[in-house]
């Protein structure tokens, strides 16, 4: 009996789906319940499961392709070598010979060795064929995929690195060569399209303004050294900066509503509640996960919940539940070192607040020079709703939350 792999019910607003790679290839045999296939969205990956044991008959659709929801993908032949299937029972005569085949198999060189079939094992056809083609070994490269299946990317990106001691080897996608430069060409990823789509969409149709201020972390972080290891073994998690800028935010988002705002045609919607998303940067480009009602969770319950953000990010887990909404974001450019930046709004929010590489610096104090740990912040807001009063003075409330955290602790 044929059954129909179809593409599954598609998270809402989100209208199409890219094929993002076939896990098994024609011919194999599948279990029910495998995953056969991701499917890449505007923001998640999204698996296809089989819905019945057998065999994978035909693929309809290719890696790269555009699909719907109903859209069938393939075909399985059900009954037929699945792993849900019973077994034949053998006969003794069976078993003698299966005893010889085997005897023999062990005496006998496979034509391929295990170490090709483990580099093999589990990689999308498509990554297959590139593999073979440059006489590559999966084992060689770090796989970005979900489970650290390999992409077409990864295997790239890993052909266009120079090797120790020679010249960097030809990208797998066909160059353009000009005397001795080469260019590569390798299509945006329906993710990287989105992102850009959001990003000059925020700029084309908000009002937007950049506010600065700086910030002396001395407090923060002698708190956190004094009580960091208590934390840990109270909560399981470590004591990090993000809450103490989460709850700070909150604070300063109380106090001037409007910064926690959002325009809906000719009105100004405001949100009695605090949904923060955190800019996560994970392997298929930015993503901004929500701690919904982040005013209720404790220091730990944030800490915790943006861990396992990350971690959801890193192995592409997050689903769109966890990307819907959010009424304000934060965004920390200073772990990968920037010092100062104009974060870019994340529509339909009015503002988002940039954190910066901290950096120690002379400040003067009760008029004596001391070295501080500095940080730049920079809050962007949409000035068709934020004047620049409530974008200065909640800047300014973040960072008075920030240098004196007993504030944030008793909510003043």
């Amino acid at each position: 009996m044929s059954i129909e792999i179809k593409v599954p019910q598609l998270p809402e607003s989100v209208s199409s789906a890219t094929v993002g790679a076939w896990t098994v290839a024609e011919g194999d045999s599948i279990s029910r319940d495998q995953n056969v296939l991701e499917l890449e969205t505007d923001k998640v990956m999204l698996d296809v499961p089989a819905t019945e044991a057998g065999v994978l008959k035909e693929i309809r659709i290719k890696a790269g392709e555009s699909v719907k929801a109903g859209d069938v993908l393939g075909i399985i032949e059900a009954g037929k070598g699945g792993g849900d299937s019973a077994p034949a029972k053998k006969s003794d005569e069976d078993d003698k010979g299966a005893k010889k085949e085997s005897a023999k198999a062990e005496s006998t060189p496979s034509k391929s060795s295990s170490a090709d079939e483990s580099d093999h094992d589990g990689q999308l056809p498509a990554v297959r064929k590139k593999l073979a083609e440059l006489g590559l070994k999966a084992a060689d490269i770090k796989g970005s995929g979900k489970g650290g299946r390999l992409t077409l990317e990864d295997v790239e990106s890993h052909t266009a690195k120079p090797k120790s001691g020679g010249e960097p080897k030809a990208p797998a996608s066909a160059p353009v060569v000009s005397g001795d430069r080469e260019e590569q060409r390798v299509p945006m990823t329906r993710i990287r399209q989105r992102i850009a789509e959001r990003l000059v969409e925020a700029q084309q149709t908000a009002a937007m303004l950049t506010t600065f201020n700086e910030v002396d972390l001395k407090a923060v972080m002698d708190l956190r050294a004094r009580h960091k290891d208590a934390f840990e073994k109270a909560h399981g998690v470590k004591l990090g900066f993000m809450s103490f800028f989460v709850k700070a935010a909150i604070e300063a988002l109380k106090k001037f509503p409007v910064v926690n705002a959002s325009i809906d045609g000719t009105d100004v919607l405001y949100h009695n509640y605090f949904d923060i998303g955190i800019a996560v940067s994970g392997p298929r480009g930015l993503v901004v996960p929500v701690l919904r009602d982040a005013d209720q969770m404790s220091f730990a319950d944030v800490e915790k919940a943006i861990a396992a953000y990350g971690a959801k990010a890193r192995d592409n887990k997050l689903a769109m539940d966890d990307l819907t909404g959010g009424t304000f974001s934060i965004t920390n450019g200073g772990i990968f070192g920037s010092m100062m930046s104009t974060p870019i709004l994340n529509p339909p929010q009015s503002a988002i607040l940039g954190m910066h590489g901290i950096t120690e610096r002379p400040v003067v104090v009760d008029g004596e020079i001391v070295v501080r740990p500095m940080m730049y912040l920079a809050m962007s807001y949409d000035h068709r709703i934020i004047d620049g009063r409530e974008a200065v003075l909640s800047l300014r409330a973040i960072k008075e939350g920030l240098e004196d955290p007993a504030k944030l602790l008793l909510q003043l």
